[in-house]
C-alpha cells in the first residue's frame, strides 16, 4: 500500500473554498463557511467533530494524548502531512474521544495525486497491530494513480469502498484529484451505507452471514469479531500521504 508521487509543496486552502452540498440534505449551498452548523443542523442535533482550529475532541489512536507532529490545521482545514506513504509512521491515526453506534457521519475530503487514506468507524483499539488502527474503513484513494486500487477483489479498495470488503459502485460520482469530495457513513443498527457526493454507493449488514463471509476472505480474517463491535471511535487515517479534511460532523441517531 505504498503511494506513488508525493508533492513537495503543501497546498494552502482558503476559508472561502467551495464544498459540496451535504449528502443528508442539510444545506442548500455549495459555498459557505467551513466547520459551522446551520440553525437547522443545530436543531436536529448535529455536532461538529472538527472545530476548524485544532484537534480538540481527538487523540492519537492507542494513546491518551494528541499527536505532536504529522497533522496541522490551515484556514479551517485539517491536513495530514505526507511521509513517503508510510502507514501511521508520522503523526499516526487520530480517533474521536467519544464512541458511536448509530450515527450519520459527514466529512469533506480532498487528496493530491497518489494519495491513500481512509475514515474508519467502529474502531475499538483492542486489536494488536503495528500499523494503522483496525476498523471498518471508508476508503479514500486516488484510484487512477495508487496501486491499491487494483489490489483486493473487484475494486473493493477503491475510493468510497468498504476497504477490502465491498466495492463502491463503479459509476460513483467522484470529483477529480485536487477537488473536494463529500463522504458520508450512515449507520442504523446493523445496516450501514456509504455515500459519495450525495449518492449512495454501497450498503451492507454488519454481522450478517454475507458480511462474515466477506471478512473471512479479507485481510481482516485474523481479527475475531471484526466490524461487529457494539460501538467504536471514528478514525482519520495517517497513511503517509497528504490529505485534507473539513466539515467533519455527526448526528447521533
Amino acid at each position: 500500500m505504498k503511494s506513488l508521487l508525493i508533492p513537495v509543496l503543501l497546498i494552502s486552502v482558503s476559508v472561502s473554498v467551495s464544498v459540496n452540498v451535504l449528502a443528508s440534505g442539510l444545506s442548500d449551498t455549495t459555498s459557505r463557511s467551513l466547520n459551522t452548523l446551520t440553525a437547522n443542523e443545530k436543531a436536529k442535533g448535529w455536532k461538529l467533530l472538527f472545530n476548524g482550529k485544532d484537534l480538540a475532541g481527538w487523540r492519537s489512536a492507542g494513546k491518551t494524548t494528541q499527536p505532536n507532529k504529522g497533522w496541522h490545521v490551515t484556514d479551517g482545514v485539517l491536513v495530514v502531512e505526507p511521509d513517503k506513504g508510510k502507514e501511521a509512521a508520522n503523526g499516526g491515526d487520530i480517533v474521536t474521544l467519544a464512541t458511536y453506534n448509530n450515527f450519520d457521519l459527514v466529512f469533506d475530503f480532498k487528496i493530491v495525486p497518489g494519495s491513500n487514506s481512509g475514515v474508519k468507524y467502529f474502531v475499538t483499539e483492542s486489536y494488536a497491530t503495528s500499523g494503522s488502527a483496525i476498523g471498518l474503513e471508508y476508503q479514500i484513494l486516488d484510484d487512477e494513480r495508487h496501486p491499491d486500487a487494483k489490489l483486493g477483489r473487484d475494486g473493493n479498495r477503491t475510493a468510497a469502498s468498504l476497504y477490502d470488503l465491498i466495492p463502491a459502485r463503479k459509476d460513483k460520482p467522484i470529483h477529480p484529484v485536487g477537488e473536494w469530495n463529500q463522504g458520508r457513513v450512515l449507520v442504523r443498527g446493523h445496516h450501514v451505507e456509504h455515500w459519495l457526493n450525495g449518492q449512495k454507493v454501497l450498503e451492507y449488514e454488519r454481522g450478517s452471514a454475507k458480511f462474515r463471509t466477506l471478512v473471512a476472505g479479507s485481510k481482516y480474517k485474523t481479527y475475531p469479531g471484526f466490524g461487529e463491535a457494539a460501538a467504536g471511535h471514528i478514525l482519520l487515517q495517517d497513511h503517509g500521504d497528504q490529505v485534507f479534511f473539513t466539515n467533519v460532523k455527526i448526528l447521533v441517531l
